[in-house]
């Protein structure tokens, strides 16, 4: 962060390195083979359904359980030792807050504890607590809670930030403080790790995406680079009439994987997007307003695990 220093470079191997990994309660298998790296300077995105795992693999990354088989590796050591020497920043989505106390004391209790701590008000500047420093924990609302565990995530000097579900409850300008500081943090050569329903901030933050699905690791990569693995673009255009009958010409159209009518507006996912438009035309139809798009990342993460949840049916 600006105006906060460390005296520890940060690392250059992998920050973090799952081998294999395997963990399950009951019959339920939660994690299934998981095998990654994290890297310094990255920032990564975990996506994945309800029950993908993303939860297990966060508690087994900050030592809160342990692997039934496989290895777990944080900063080249077992999880819980390089938590313990505080070399790893966690900011969950509930519990944490001591609510007797102000926002300036439990940073400060924060600050005091960790082994290279930066100073309270500028923890407080960054997390933008500052004019609720005085005000005791258990009077903040959703989003000024998730700002205080920011402030107790980032109190000292971190080589991997973990983050779950982090701007749930704030509000734009705050998220976008937010995402200014994380960057601040990967530009210094931390790895920043965060789970997110929100995939526009996946694709507008994140310098890998990694999509989880029943405990495994279905992709790996850029935004981009998930986009285009969905393969799938979207076609768009108006017509002046749609009835049924027209409604099952657009469904012979070659390529489709998704079709949606709203008023005379058209919605299509297709494969092959030039396919589709060129037999739009040869069966007669003269679409207004035409317009061919690349998938977002959150229509290709649900094509992704919808096809891999066809795939494994």
């Amino acid at each position: 962060m600006v105006g906060m220093t460390t005296t520890t470079a940060p690392p250059t191997a992998d920050v973090v390195s799952f081998e294999r990994v395997t963990k399950s309660f009951g019959d339920v298998r939660a994690v299934d083979g998981l095998t990654l790296t994290l890297r310094p300077g990255e920032t990564v995105a975990l996506l994945g359904p309800n029950g993908a795992g993303k939860s297990s693999t966060l508690d087994l990354l900050l030592g809160l359980s342990r692997p039934d088989s496989g290895t777990v590796r944080v900063l080249g050591a077992e999880p819980r030792e390089a938590i313990t020497a505080g070399r790893v920043g966690a900011m969950l989505q509930s519990g944490g807050l001591m609510g007797e106390v102000t926002v300036h004391e439990l940073v400060t209790l924060a600050c005091d504890l960790h082994p290279r701590p930066y100073r309270v008000n500028d923890v407080l500047a960054h997390a933008d607590i500052t004019k609720i420093a005085d005000r005791k924990v258990d009077k903040l609302s959703g989003g000024q809670e998730q700002r205080v565990r920011f402030a107790l995530a980032t109190a000292g000097a971190h080589d991997l930030i973990v983050l779950d579900e982090p701007t749930t409850g704030m509000d734009v300008t705050a998220r976008q403080a937010f995402w200014a500081t994380m960057r601040e943090q990967a530009d210094q050569g931390r790895a920043v790790l965060f789970a997110t329903h929100y995939l526009e901030e996946a694709d507008a933050i994140a310098d890998r995406v990694l999509v989880l699905h029943r405990g495994r690791l279905l992709a790996d990569g850029t935004a981009a680079e998930i986009k285009a693995r969905a393969g799938a673009r979207k076609v768009a255009f108006d017509l002046e009439r749609i009835d049924a009958a027209l409604t099952e010409r657009l469904r012979t159209l070659p390529c489709l994987t998704t079709l949606d009518i709203t008023g005379h507006t058209v919605r299509i996912q297709s494969t092959d997007a030039d396919a589709t438009v060129h037999a739009l035309y040869g069966l007669g139809f003269y679409p207004r307003n035409l317009e061919v798009a690349g998938l977002g990342l959150e229509q290709a993460f649900v094509a992704i695990t919808e096809a891999e949840e066809s795939r494994t049916a």
